[in-house]
């Protein structure tokens, strides 16, 4: 188990969560390790990499959505970036309303779950494809960990935002090839080098308009 804790985590983060927040992304954790037994929802089973690769793997983006009152978090899986994201901005003004779009049954079942668990209330799961998806109102920014291609991507989710919205797409290592494959019509904003405390690996958030 790794020497960790969610709370030094967040500290070399300079995130400062309070206590009862913290112990809802601890239970989050420990909702997501139970059902990956039976539904295979990620990869990792151990408890000290579920907190480095998932609970501050997500959280990290937090400084970086100031400002985002609607978000869509796409492919997302087990609920990553965004019930982590849901339970650390909960209370926050103006509020984050996340809609996370999961085209897999299980995976959707599972996030809501945790949203009925967690008490989550703007936090909403919709088990569909992304380009099925007709959203009452256009988001302020798209977010997934999940995509392994930034054009895919871009092309998949533009119609979810709103004109000048934002495409925030979390990397490993700096993504040079997709970059220079990405469409004429989409730019690269900024790129933000992350810190995960306990990762050992390179993050990046790629921030992209539509021009």
């Amino acid at each position: 188990m790794s020497t960790m804790t969610l709370e030094r985590g967040l500290a070399e983060m300079g995130l400062d969560l309070p206590s009862e927040v913290q112990s809802r992304l601890l239970a989050f954790a420990a909702l997501l390790a139970k059902w990956n037994k039976v539904y295979n929802l990620t990869s990792i089973r151990d408890a000290g990499q579920m907190l480095t690769h998932h609970l501050l793997d997500s959280l990290v983006v937090l400084p970086h959505l100031a400002g985002i009152e609607r978000l869509a978090d796409v492919g997302s899986g087990g609920g990553l970036p965004g019930i982590p994201l849901a339970i650390a901005t909960q209370g926050r003004e103006p509020a984050l309303a996340i809609s996370s779009i999961e085209t897999v049954n299980k995976k959707a079942t599972f996030q809501q779950q945790a949203k009925i668990e967690l008490g989550l209330d703007d936090f909403t799961v919709l088990n569909e494809r992304v380009e099925n998806v007709r959203p009452a109102a256009p988001f302020d920014a798209v977010i997934s960990r999940a995509f392994s291609e930034l054009t895919d991507f871009v092309t998949l989710t533009a119609h979810l935002l709103r004109p000048g919205g934002r495409f925030l797409a979390m990397k490993g290592v700096y993504p040079d090839d997709e970059i220079a494959r990405l469409p004429s019509a989409f730019r690269v904003v900024e790129v933000l080098p992350l810190t995960v405390p306990g990762l050992g690996a390179e993050r990046h958030l790629i921030v992209l308009e539509q021009n």
